[in-house]
C-alpha cells in the first residue's frame, strides 16, 4: 500500500473509514486484526462492552500496534470465515466489533448491520 494512501484513510471521518473498510474487505476478501501472545486485542466501549478490532487492510492494523497493543501483530482473518464464523461466535460472546480504529476512534456498529453492509457489497462483485 502507499503511504499516501494509508496516511488519507487513516484520517478519514468515521463513517468514511467504514464505507472504506467494507470496499476494501469485499474487494480483497479478508479483514485484519491484531494479535499477540494473549491472542486477540479487545477493548471496551463506554458501556464496558467488549470490543474485538478490525482493519481493512495489514498495513491498517499495523498501524494501530502501539501501546497498549505494542507487541501485537497483524493477522489475516479470511472474509468468509468473518462472516460465517466469527460474527456468529461474537453475537454468542457478546462481543461488538470496533471497525478501522485509527489512534483516536473507530466505527461501533451491530453485528447484524455490519454482516448485511457486507452482503450488500458482495453483490457488486
Amino acid at each position: 500500500m502507499h503511504p499516501k494512501e494509508l496516511e488519507t484513510a487513516i484520517q478519514l471521518p468515521a463513517k468514511k473509514r467504514y464505507d472504506y473498510f467494507i470496499k476494501k474487505i469485499v474487494d480483497f476478501e479478508e479483514v485484519w486484526s491484531l494479535r499477540n501472545e494473549n491472542g486477540w486485542v479487545m477493548s471496551e466501549d463506554e458501556h464496558r462492552v467488549p470490543q474485538l478490532h478490525f482493519w481493512p487492510t495489514k498495513e491498517h492494523a499495523a498501524y494501530c500496534a502501539v501501546e497498549p497493543w505494542g507487541k501485537s501483530k497483524p493477522e489475516m482473518i479470511d472474509l468468509d470465515d468473518f462472516i460465517e464464523e466469527w460474527l456468529p461466535r461474537m453475537i454468542a460472546d457478546g462481543i461488538n466489533p470496533s471497525i478501522f480504529y485509527n489512534r483516536n476512534d473507530s466505527v461501533s456498529i451491530e453485528i447484524q448491520t455490519l454482516k448485511e453492509d457486507i452482503e450488500e457489497e458482495l453483490k457488486n462483485y
